[in-house]
């Protein structure tokens, strides 16, 4: 049957074949710049005692800002934890494969002192050098900060079993980094994880149903299951369990002294929404060898340390995925022309940076101050001690909740380009909700600020005495923290007003530590719209008279 269509003209020569089109107008890689670079970040880090570290953080920094860097985060998202029940004869070895990106991020992270080391590091300031460099290098890959993270939560809960600390310590606060299962003692630097949620119970720990069965030689045997264990190839594990006593928690290594494994099958790796080079795990116990951690029926109170730090953490993370989101955000629009010019000259484009900006800076201030009490209390400063334990909620709280709606706002600012996997940002998205989650969801942690409120008014104080030291430096800040003590003073419907309170009382400290320690157009935007409520409720709603270039300015070129 022959064919009804005209024969097509042969198409015109033309000097480059194949080419469509020329690309202009797109932005260059976000890369070979230095992510320390960052006023807020800097200004903390000396303010709180550790100007010291400042060097050693811009050589981070600039390697978190590496193009090597970024691949080693995208691969190791990119090819997921891999977990192996059996070797292959059909032993039972329950490991879990990373991509070697992977084992780089985690080397940088041991090697630069972001696990242990702070807690055998004599110098004031050690732990808020730690957080500087855990904001900066996060800002490459958070998913393997979780192991990182325990560990060094885990060193403050085995100093109170000395014969456990002296036996662990040593490799938990080491600056070096093995991967891989061997006997303890013999690797030059360990791992720890924690293992505490169960099916029937999440947070509410005290339903757990794993059992601990004391033995003739002083160490007990556990059987049951966890839901959440993270970094199950870690060395060693904090795990709570049924006890005689109630509720205690104990000591899991991966490899018993003698070299043998312990028991702790893996039954599968969790598909997460993000977060996905960390690997999280369901693992089973069955007459499992553990050691008591503290005394039988505290455990709850003896990993309160441990889950203390890691909300630090959580806050810290979520602060460096706010960061991140923002200098994409600020470099697409310093790149990218539309409507006759850049993006960044466009007013409205203007108030929504600006107000990104400022959401960022109001987060690394609140979580460097609460670094450094960490250190301050770490060397016997009881009012910071009591600073520490509101603040932690606080900005386990909030940081936590506004990372989820900054990051979809900065996606906005790069259109379609961020919602495309290249751009980075789709990453930082599916990661934003996780430290909202882990370590307690949002109504566990204002919960927990009304614990401390009840049981450690002492906390109150020191919060109070924190925000004394800005009184009359702004009026919209006195009224706002006039407003806040008529509200604490209502015992009434306390719990149902517990997210409001936390809320506010994280703004008005992040108020407070802005007016003493921000410029002045900072701290006046900060105040006119968190404080004020003179805006509307979403980023870029500022109101107009506000210095906006003062903040926009805050944030430096990175290309």
């Amino acid at each position: 049957m022959s064919s009804t269509l005209p024969t097509p003209a042969p198409a015109a020569p033309r000097s480059a074949p194949h080419v469509t089109h020329e690309i202009t107008n797109q932005v260059p890689p976000l890369e070979g710049h230095d992510v320390a670079a960052d006023p807020a970040l800097l200004e903390a880090l000396r303010r709180e005692g550790a100007a010291w570290h400042e060097e050693d953080l811009h050589r981070i920094g600039r390697l978190a800002g590496s193009a090597e860097a970024q691949r080693w985060g995208d691969d190791a998202n990119a090819f997921e934890p891999v977990l192996r029940t059996h070797d292959r004869y059909g032993h039972r070895v329950d490991e879990v494969d990373f991509h070697p990106s992977y084992h780089r991020l985690m080397d940088v992270a041991v090697r630069e002192g972001m696990a242990g080391a702070p807690w055998t590091d004599p110098r004031p300031g050690a732990h808020v050098a730690r957080a500087a460099s855990v904001s900066v290098w996060s800002v490459v890959e958070q998913g393997h900060t979780c192991p990182i993270s325990m560990t060094y939560a885990a060193v403050p809960v085995l100093r109170g079993t000395p014969e456990l600390a002296d036996a662990w310590l040593p490799g938990l606060t080491s600056r070096e980094y093995e991967p891989g299962l061997r006997t303890p003692a013999e690797k030059p630097g360990l791992l720890a994880g924690m293992g505490m949620t169960e099916k029937q119970g999440g947070t509410d720990v005290r339903s757990n149903t794993t059992v601990a069965a004391p033995q003739a030689d002083g160490t007990y045997r556990l059987t049951g299951h966890k839901w959440f264990t993270s970094a199950p190839m870690n060395d060693v594990f904090l795990v709570l369990a049924q006890a005689p006593g109630g509720l205690s928690c104990f000591l899991v290594p991966r490899v018993l002294p003698d070299g043998s494994r312990n028991t702790f099958r893996i039954q599968r790796l969790k598909a997460k929404l993000g977060n996905r080079s960390n690997a999280s795990s369901e693992p089973e116990f069955d007459d499992t060898v553990a050691w008591l951690v503290g005394e039988e029926g505290r455990g709850v109170r003896t990993i309160i340390d441990m889950v203390s730090m890691t909300r630090l953490d959580s806050s810290l993370g979520s602060a460096a995925g706010m960061r991140a989101a923002l200098i994409q955000a600020a470099h697409h629009v310093r790149h990218r022309v539309a409507f006759g010019g850049l993006l960044i000259d466009k007013p409205l484009m203007r108030n929504v940076l600006a107000d990104l900006a400022l959401e960022s800076e109001a987060a690394t201030t609140l979580v460097m101050r609460v670094a450094g009490a960490v250190d301050r209390a770490e060397r016997g400063d009881a009012e910071e001690a009591a600073f520490k334990r509101l603040a932690t909620a606080l900005g386990k709280y909030w940081v936590c909740k506004r990372q989820p709606p900054m990051v979809a706002e900065a996606l906005e600012c790069l259109g379609g380009n961020g919602y495309a996997e290249e751009s980075g940002m789709p990453r930082l998205y599916r990661e934003a909700p996780l430290n909202g989650i882990w370590e307690g969801a949002g109504n566990v942690n204002a919960l927990d600020m009304l614990r401390a409120l009840a049981r450690q008014p002492e906390s109150m104080e020191a919060y109070a005495a924190e925000i004394g030291r800005a009184a009359g430096a702004d009026a919209r800040l006195d009224a706002a923290w006039a407003d806040l003590q008529r509200e604490l003073a209502r015992p009434e419907d306390a719990e149902l007003r517990a997210r409001t309170l936390a809320e506010r009382l994280a703004l008005v400290l992040q108020g407070a530590l802005l007016v003493r320690h921000a410029p002045a157009a900072v701290a006046d935007a900060f105040c006119a719209t968190r404080l004020a409520g003179e805006r509307g409720l979403a980023f870029g709603t500022m109101p107009s008279g506000l210095a906006l270039g003062g903040i926009v300015d805050r944030i430096p070129p990175v290309g």
